[in-house]
């Protein structure tokens, strides 16, 4: 056995489908099955039962999968000693980031990573900020950007990017455009336009509204942006948005401070813990890199 048949093992596990696994290690889920099949010839036992949906663990699996674990942070521990010492920095790290992402920092620090750090491959995927989340919790993913509703969740650690309010953004013809400012009641009394569950500004437009008791009606959900502002323009809602997101489109929508909605919309940067020295360098990369961050630039979360 080697230590990439365990690799896709454990991914496999932890996924419970193959397809899911195959998409994480980056190989076909042809690639995958194979070497699992290899494994389980060479252990002489079947790893997982295949006769339902989800890849579920056999006794044998159940019993083989702390070891595999062991064994690949073994390996890995052995590449960060001899980097330290070489200063060669290798390996893997998967970054995740908000769907829609058009934030230049973040790529910025990813280019100077990369041209610093050849030796280390770099993973990058979408996701809504609930699942990238726990994808940062479960140590699939190295480093997150995401928009959430607090500062820093549970068992992570954070570096806040942006923190604003949200607004109401309607077109010129809507019954709330007169008006310099309004409620969160206002807002219940017409559509709503906004992000889908499990995106942090969709987070805290909840809570600021289950705080009040109110159920505003959610006509449309969209995961971009500009896709709520495009809705919102043809008047099929009120576009509940943050601020810096709401003045992209002040050429067809007038932003609306939300006198009640004080729960700021937050943009992070989370990860679990600094002991891989590649995830470190990262970091640094990434904070030389945001602190720069235009108002303005400012991705879909």
């Amino acid at each position: 056995m080697d230590l990439r048949q365990l690799e896709y093992f454990v991914a496999v596990a932890e996924e419970r489908n193959f397809t899911r696994a195959a998409e994480r290690v980056h190989i076909s889920q042809s690639g995958v099955s194979a070497q699992i099949r290899q494994l389980e010839r060479e252990l002489g036992a079947e790893l997982f039962d295949r006769s339902a949906r989800a890849a579920t663990l056999t006794v044998a699996g159940e019993a083989a999968l702390g070891h595999a674990r062991a064994a690949l942070a073994a390996a890995g521990a052995v590449g960060q000693a001899v980097g330290e010492v070489t200063g060669l920095i290798q390996g893997r790290l998967t970054v995740g980031m908000v769907i829609g992402c058009t934030i230049t920092p973040l790529f910025d620090a990813l280019a100077a990573f990369h041209l610093e750090h050849p030796g280390v491959e770099l993973s990058l995927l979408e996701d809504n900020s609930d699942r990238l989340v726990e994808g940062v919790r479960s140590a699939a993913i190295d480093l997150a950007l995401v928009g959430t509703a607090t500062a820093t969740p549970d068992g992570l650690d954070a570096l806040t990017i942006i923190s604003e309010r949200l607004v109401a953004a309607v077109p010129s013809g809507h019954p709330l455009a007169k008006r310099r400012h309004v409620t969160l009641r206002d807002l219940s009394a017409h559509p709503i336009v906004c992000m889908p569950p499990g995106t942090g500004l969709r987070t805290v437009f909840d809570q600021v509204c289950a705080a009040q008791q109110l159920q505003p009606v959610i006509a449309l959900q969209a995961s971009a942006a500009d896709a709520i502002a495009d809705l919102a323009a043809r008047g099929l809602g009120v576009a509940v948005l943050s601020d810096s997101m709401a003045a992209r489109y002040r050429d067809r929508l007038t932003a609306l401070p939300i006198d009640d909605a004080t729960a700021p919309a937050l943009l992070a940067l989370l990860w679990k813990g600094t002991h891989n020295p590649a995830l470190r360098e990262l970091l640094a990369h990434c904070r030389r890199a945001f602190m720069e961050l235009a108002p303005q630039a400012v991705p879909n979360r």
